[in-house]
């Protein structure tokens, strides 16, 4: 019954919004919120009934989501091996097991809140933005996956050109964009902070030519304080996934990392690298997506060992200082260089809190400040001045 009256109003609706609630059992915790032009009604329907019931008409298994997909799932169902719609499906099975991981590691049972959220024009498409905010283990962490589709502003199509891609000035272009972004920053500062994002980008002109595809993305890790067997290990997992695929790939990407990180006003990178890469084209896509769809898989291997091992660490106040200033520079970066960023903050009608959602909930600066010689802080600021082969 749900979905007849949703067809019914739909003619009618206005805006779309999301109502945030903890997580519960499945979805049962959200509710969609649709305000209608008649009256100004508010529409309450929860979206476990709504997943539920498109299930039974769907052979795509949902139901550990943390949400419902953005995508209709009987248009997903309709192009199961179009590559849009493989992306959408791998970003949401990896958000959901990124984020009952990192639960996991919150012994006060803390949950991610799910936010569902659609663009100002609905049709354009939206987003599932899942956060834990002031959590034991995790002060903040935030997975954001968005999918979307919109014309391409002269701003982007500008950025695209100076990147090698070849648009006509006197046309006019839309976009196709699937990815996810998290930002991990954990309360503890021994346990470090992860950085991944991989996603997947098509665009083409009015006429439906000058089409282009890409993938781009990566994994990078920010300690606080340098154990070098924790950042072995961490890139070790990654050299696997690349090199399942080609073993030139990791040295390739890791340096990309180094190089892409690089906070050039302070002459040092943001942290201890991983892999970086963008543009990734190829005559099939799904070789790449492949590749991307390893990479995405080793995050928890990677860094769950990690927070399992520090997170108990004692902590003393001068520890936790130095942890907020390196997260001064973090939010530096983010702010000056991201790609990411830019690229929201370029788009129309932006959606600013998932744009911010990396930044951590506390950061410090200090004037002229200085680690002293020989001690811990010394020691990761030289590694970050001068990245090294970790594995």
């Amino acid at each position: 019954m749900a979905s007849h009256m949703a067809r019914g109003i739909s003619r009618t609706l206005v805006t779309i919004a999301a109502v945030k609630t903890r997580r519960g059992t499945r979805f049962a915790g959200y509710l969609g919120a649709t305000l209608c032009a008649s009256g100004g009604v508010l529409l309450y329907a929860a979206c476990s009934q709504n997943v539920s019931a498109a299930q039974k008409a769907s052979s795509i298994d949902t139901s550990q989501f943390m949400a419902a997909p953005v995508t209709e799932l009987s248009v997903l169902e309709e192009n199961k091996e179009d590559t849009k719609a493989k992306m959408e499906l791998l970003i949401m099975r990896i958000q959901s097991e990124f984020c009952r991981a990192l639960e996991g590691e919150e012994s006060s049972g803390t949950k991610f809140t799910v936010d569902r959220w659609r663009r100002h024009n609905p049709s354009e498409g939206g987003g599932i933005t899942c956060v834990i905010q002031d959590g034991e283990t995790f002060e903040k962490a935030g997975v954001n996956i968005t999918v979307m589709s919109a014309p391409l502003s002269k701003q982007l199509q500008a950025s695209m050109r100076a990147r090698g891609k070849e648009l006509p000035d006197d046309k006019q272009f839309t976009f196709f964009a699937a990815g996810i972004s998290s930002v991990i920053h954990p309360r503890n500062p021994h346990v470090p902070t992860i950085h991944f994002n991989y996603r997947y980008f098509e665009m083409q002109d009015e006429d439906g030519n000058n089409k282009h595809w890409w993938f781009g993305g990566g994994t990078d890790l920010t300690p606080y304080f340098l154990e070098e067997e924790d950042v072995r290990h961490f890139h070790s997992v990654l050299k696997s996934s690349c090199d399942r695929h080609d073993p030139q790939y990791y040295p390739k990407y890791k340096k990309w990392c180094d190089d892409y990180f690089f906070i050039k006003y302070r002459g040092e990178r943001r942290g201890v690298g991983g892999i970086f890469f963008d543009d990734l084209e190829a005559e099939k896509p799904e070789n790449i997506f492949s590749f991307v769809q390893d990479c995405a898989e080793s995050v928890v291997p990677s860094y769950l060992p990690l927070v399992k091992k520090h997170r108990q660490d004692p902590v003393s106040e001068a520890e936790r200082r130095w942890q907020l200033l390196r997260r001064g520079r973090y939010v530096e970066f983010n702010l000056v260089y991201d790609r990411g960023t830019k690229f929201g903050f370029a788009t129309p009608n932006a959606r600013i809190e998932s744009i911010l959602m990396s930044l951590p909930l506390h950061a410090r600066w200090e004037y002229m400040h200085s680690p002293e010689p020989d001690s811990r802080e010394a020691k990761l600021t030289e590694v970050l001045k001068n990245p090294k082969d970790w594995v």
